[in-house]
């Protein structure tokens, strides 16, 4: 006899952290993972923000903490990874959600940098920080990658979106490479891709329990469009 799917499903006992999680897809994700009895730590860089979000996801009865730091450098990361693993235990899930958008010219290179800093090299950094400390020791661990789709948004335009398409494709590219060379540490890699002003509140739930726990543990290196079908009649 198999595993009871509940059981399948089940995070309890397990610690998740989320950057990005003050608002949209990483507060959703951290929902998701709380209901289902993971401990959530939430990232931003904005503490307001993250105050907010803590409160509703405690007042679901969800045991969640926040740290505010940047993580796109490697002293932020350092004081994300020191801070919940003190205060929560070792991080078993890492939803990695952190980015921005802005619609500039391509040639507006600060602006272009800083995109490219919190889209790649934040996903970068704290993946490598978590795997080291947490989940390559353990021999074992769950790492999931938000990429949103935003050229069918309405946003973007010639010329205006450069560094965050370039930045979605690292993070597809990624995720596969980071599959490869951690399944060996019995790390799974996933990414979720959803489509920006597309979809409701509870899209993104079920993928992510299901990248986070046992029920997808031989699913790794996969990219699942959350798109309401978007990607299939276009061609994403």
């Amino acid at each position: 006899m198999g595993t009871p799917i509940a059981q399948l499903f089940d995070l309890t006992g397990r610690m998740a952290l989320v950057t990005g999680g003050s608002r949209g897809p990483g507060l959703q994700i951290a929902e998701a993972l709380g209901d289902a009895g993971a401990k959530v730590m939430l990232t931003a860089r904005k503490a307001v923000a993250l105050e907010a979000a803590v409160a509703q996801l405690q007042a679901r009865g969800i045991d969640a903490r926040w740290v505010a730091a940047d993580a796109s450098t490697a002293d932020g990361v350092a004081k994300i990874v020191d801070d919940t693993c003190e205060r929560l235990g070792d991080i078993d899930i890492l939803v990695n959600n952190a980015g921005a958008t802005w619609v500039a010219p391509a040639e507006a290179r600060d602006k272009a940098m800083e995109v490219m800093d919190l889209n790649v090299r934040a996903m970068f950094l704290i993946s490598q920080a978590v795997g080291q400390r947490c989940m390559i020791p353990r021999k074992s661990g769950r790492i999931i990658n938000v990429a949103s789709i935003a050229g069918l948004s309405g946003n973007s335009g010639p010329m205006t979106t450069i560094a965050c398409s370039t930045g979605q494709g690292a993070v597809l590219n990624f995720t596969r490479a980071l599959a490869g060379a951690w399944g060996r540490h019995g790390i799974t890699v996933n990414a979720l891709a959803p489509l920006h002003r597309l979809g409701d509140d509870d899209d993104l739930k079920g993928a992510a329990v299901l990248f986070a726990s046992a029920a997808g543990k031989h699913i790794t290196g996969q990219v699942l469009a959350v798109d309401g079908g978007v990607s299939a009649v276009h061609g994403g």
